[in-house]
């Protein structure tokens, strides 16, 4: 027996040796450090099956998974309603299947006394946070931060969010991209009726709060049909000519490299004479970022229903992730009623809700485990 427990403890320190699983990390690493206990408590239970455990090598059984498996150690700092949300028990358990396990960052200690961490996944705001986590990434530019605390407060703002889309690079893709008309207004929203004028957007008009800061309130959405009705809303907003788009809008999911794009109901197409129309006041737009919202299996005009055209997804994704410096985001889109491929990007969103993604769970493992490969070919070729 004592032959038996020597040969499996220089077998589990060559294991954690070979895939640089500190002894001291002090935490379970998803498939890596519980399988090496679980194999040395049987090996500590050999008395009483010794025959089997003398036949038997564990450690061989599992090899060829390790080998073809390059282990990824994610921390994240997410809020409990995200971590709820996005880190499903089915997604750790096919994320430990490919060697990446998902640690929880703790805000109570310093950050570099944690890990050691691959990736720091993370979601939270505030200044605090964000000095955190940049001083972070300067003392360890190894390690990749999803996403840049400077890239993702550009987004936050729905001033800056939007800025530079006129200069994309589209011409060769079969279809274009443009910003709606927009007022941003501060204070006094009594009194931007004669901006809007000035500014040459026409009513209806989208009303959003200008600061994105994780609340559902900064998520409720208004349509303004009139001048009088701008008194009813809450500064700081920004003000949105409403367009046209039979209904539907597109919610593009960019993971890394990979695009999904689901159908979500919208408001209706509206009278271009609101005033004829006899429509006045704020109307409160529905949540359009639910499943409930979805659209995919409606019955709807071929024209409406159309996805936008996938090379063309493609080009918009890869300029914007240069443009935005963002790997985790998505774009809500619309297609101008009447158009074949004309659309307009009205909001941005980072690391949203994944989990209303269908099959989500491939598609963001895919994504950590490209992360692994690419790591661990740097770390190779050094």
């Amino acid at each position: 027996m004592f032959g038996t427990l020597a040969s499996g403890d220089i077998e589990t320190a060559r294991l954690r040796r070979d895939l640089r699983i500190p002894c001291n990390l002090g935490f379970s690493c998803g498939g890596f450090e519980d399988l090496g206990m679980r194999l040395e408590g049987e090996s500590l239970g050999a008395e009483e099956n010794r025959e089997v455990v003398a036949e038997t090598a564990p450690f061989q059984v599992e090899r060829p998974l390790f080998q073809q498996t390059q282990k990824l150690v994610v921390g994240y700092a997410l809020t409990s309603k995200k971590k709820k949300s996005f880190l499903q028990p089915e997604l750790e358990f096919m994320a430990r299947r490919k060697g990446i396990c998902f640690v929880p960052i703790d805000l109570n200690r310093p950050l570099s006394e944690q890990g050691p961490f691959d990736v720091v996944l993370h979601k939270l705001l505030g200044n605090e946070w964000q000095d955190v986590i940049e001083d972070y990434q300067q003392k360890n530019p190894e390690v990749t931060v999803l996403d840049p605390p400077s890239a993702i407060k550009r987004i936050y703002n729905r001033q800056s969010m939007l800025q530079g889309m006129a200069d994309l690079n589209l011409s060769d893709c079969s279809g274009s991209i443009y910003v709606p008309k927009q007022l941003v207004v501060l204070k006094d929203s009594a009194s931007s009726a004669d901006r809007v004028v000035e500014a040459g957007l026409k009513f209806p008009l989208v009303a959003k709060p200008l600061w994105i800061d994780g609340t559902a309130k900064s998520h409720q959405l208004f349509l303004a049909y009139d001048k009088r009705s701008l008194a009813e809303l809450e500064p700081p907003l920004v003000l949105q000519e409403f367009v046209n788009h039979g209904g539907v809008m597109f919610k593009v999911f960019v993971v890394g490299d990979i695009i999904k794009v689901v159908r979500r109901f919208s408001l209706p197409n509206v009278s271009s004479n609101c005033e004829k129309a006899k429509a006045n006041g704020v109307f409160k737009f529905p949540r359009v970022s639910s499943a409930a919202a979805s659209a995919d299996n409606a019955d709807l005009e071929p024209s409406v229903a159309e996805l936008p055209p996938k090379p063309f997804l493609e080009a918009l994704v890869k300029e914007l992730r240069t443009l935005l410096g963002l790997r985790l985001f998505n774009i809500d889109m619309i297609r101008e009623h009447g158009s074949k491929n004309v659309f307009s990007v009205i909001d941005i969103n980072y690391f949203p809700g994944y989990g209303k993604m269908p099959d989500y769970e491939p598609v963001v493992v895919d994504f950590f485990h490209n992360l692994a490969q690419a790591k661990h070919k740097k770390r190779h070729y050094k």
